[in-house]
């Protein structure tokens, strides 16, 4: 999700060290230290605006959230709603998701959340598609063993190159709905977006996944 540049984003961010970390790479391997704990940590690739994550972390507050983006003023909204209510088990990251390698050990990971990614339309542009098996490498590397991929998405035919592509690289689907919100869990957060689009009458698909 984009918004329009904010003017001194980052020097606001860099106020923020309790909540943002400007360079993951200096806790590549460490991050259940950064938390001071050894609880389970989950990553939303693209949080957007935060609302999902901040939902997720109080909802699961036995749970460390770590919420990726790349755009400095999203980053800014998502980092402004997160300190509304002090959360401990939540940290920010500025970073795009091509270098997760470099963030992240192999195995550090036990849950990735995909939450609306952008669908990159045009055939020529798939390979920026975060469902694409480029990017499946990637997860597979952080991810522990059994390691789940929740994804959520409006976009039909995003949805089924997701499916597509995820079968052919061998992933086990544990599970997969056409229409989340005729069947919605508690535990389901709906992030602003999601609230958006679900109210302008689209479906949500969503699948849970592994490797």
């Amino acid at each position: 999700m984009r918004l329009r540049n904010i003017t001194d984003a980052r020097k606001t961010l860099e106020k923020h060290t309790e909540t943002v970390i400007l360079d993951p790479t200096q806790h590549k391997g460490q991050w259940k230290r950064q938390f001071g704990n050894d609880n389970p940590l989950f990553l939303e690739i693209g949080m957007g605006k935060g609302q999902f994550i901040c939902g997720m972390s109080d909802l699961l507050p036995d749970v460390n959230f770590l919420g990726l983006e790349k755009y400095d003023s999203v980053l800014l909204r998502a980092m402004q709603k997160s300190i509304e209510v002090p959360r401990q088990n939540v940290f920010l990251l500025r970073g795009n998701a091509e270098y997760l390698s470099d963030y992240f050990a192999d195995n550090e990971i036990d849950r990735i959340y995909l939450n609306f990614s952008d669908p990159w339309p045009r055939k020529s542009n798939k390979k920026r598609r975060l469902t694409h098996s480029d990017f499946l490498d990637k997860y597979k590397k952080i991810l522990i063993d059994n390691g789940e991929i929740h994804l959520k998405t409006d976009n039909r035919n995003f949805f089924e190159f997701t499916l597509q592509h995820m079968n052919e690289y061998g992933m086990k689907f544990d599970h997969i709905s056409l229409d989340l919100h005729s069947e919605e869990p508690d535990c389901n957060v709906r992030s602003e977006y999601e609230v958006s689009r679900s109210a302008a009458g689209f479906l949500i698909y969503q699948l849970i996944c592994r490797f």
